[in-house]
């Protein structure tokens, strides 16, 4: 069994849940991972909901079997401080996506 770390990018499917079978299944990068199993090999899941492109599209929590989860992409080891791993351009437009003032820093 993989240990799960925030940031991991995941596959949600069938394995996991019926109810995210087919279509419905969900490619989510972990906020958090819950710590209290309410039954053996269940677990609560927080994080973000990831379209084809890899953003952002809603923030989400589940209740899965830890067996079915499929870990993706582990994130980077280290970044340099004051760095997020995106480019420069990214960041700027996450930024505005948001509403928030932004500064182009590049």
């Amino acid at each position: 069994m993989t240990t799960l770390k925030s940031g991991d990018v995941v596959l949600i499917g069938s394995a996991c849940s019926v109810q995210f079978s087919r279509d419905r299944a969900l490619r989510i990068r972990l906020v958090s991972i819950g710590d209290v199993d309410s039954y053996h090999g269940w677990v609560w899941l927080t994080g973000y909901v990831l379209d084809a492109k890899g953003a952002a599209t809603d923030r989400r929590e589940v209740y899965v079997q830890r067996a079915g989860i499929i870990v993706e992409q582990k994130p980077p080891a280290s970044l340099p401080a004051g760095r997020s791993g995106l480019p420069v351009s990214s960041q700027t437009r996450v930024i505005r996506e948001r509403g928030g003032l932004a500064r182009r820093t590049g």
